[in-house]
């Protein structure tokens, strides 16, 4: 949309809003609008607001990488929502050529549950020497645990292990880990398999159709709450044209 402030004098479009929108075979089921740039702060707000609408909670949400996080991973756990969202580093994993550039990555480290320790890849163990949080933009704490090799000085592969003055620190959430852990599972399923392809055929046609075909590409109202309404009705011609098209 265009801003007040146009330092350039030239009445630049800028984003102003991140829209979000749930589909089902294309047609837009739920829309909420935010002004958050990031797609991963978006997500739990988005469920709410079709909890709103339609007075239950959405029982399977497929969604991409820009969605997943630890956050997020436990909000949908605890609405008891069946979710198949990848983390951000989910398509390396699936290909052996690129994971194996980066062998020395905190989540390749082996973790020894009893003793709570890792072993760094020369096999030196790495002691848990304290805990920190840190705070997510939507105000949720992650509990982060901290390791720390007990010496790394001569170390032959320190050069390409870490870059640490001193000896490698690496902060784990460990709450973290398991719902990636569980995510992998869900995705690796091969109903994870059938959502993962089908997913790329729902959100991103309607947006094209939006943009491309249907030349909106901007907000005309000010104030979030008319750009709601505005988005309103773009989702409602768009899920009409779909049905006439459909119906013949």
């Amino acid at each position: 949309m265009r801003m007040k402030e146009d330092h350039m004098k030239n009445g630049q479009l800028k984003a102003g809003y991140n829209v979000q929108i749930s589909s089902n075979n294309q047609y837009i089921v739920n829309y909420s609008i935010h002004q958050k740039p990031t797609d991963t702060t978006t997500l739990p707000e988005h469920i709410e607001s079709f909890k709103g609408k339609y007075n239950q909670r959405p029982e399977v949400v497929v969604a991409d990488a820009g969605y997943g996080s630890e956050e997020n991973y436990r909000y949908m756990a605890e609405e008891k929502i069946e979710a198949y969202v990848k983390y951000n580093y989910f398509d390396k994993e699936q290909k052996k050529e690129k994971e194996d550039r980066n062998p020395f990555a905190t989540e390749k480290l082996y973790y020894n549950p009893d003793q709570d320790c890792y072993y760094c890849p020369m096999g030196q163990k790495m002691e848990r020497i304290g805990q920190t949080e840190r705070l997510s933009e939507n105000k949720y704490i992650r509990q982060m645990a901290i390791y720390k090799a007990i010496n790394c000085k001569g170390c032959p592969i320190r050069g390409v292990c870490h870059n640490q003055k001193a000896e490698r620190i690496i902060t784990v959430s460990h709450t973290g880990n398991y719902l990636r852990r569980k995510a992998k599972e869900r995705l690796e399923s091969d109903i994870g398999k059938y959502y993962r392809k089908k997913r790329p055929t729902e959100a991103e046609p309607v947006f094209g159709n939006i943009k491309q075909n249907k030349k909106f590409k901007r907000f005309y109202l000010r104030g979030i709450e008319k750009v709601k309404t505005e988005f309103g009705l773009i989702a409602l011609a768009h899920n009409l044209a779909k049905y006439a098209l459909a119906i013949g």
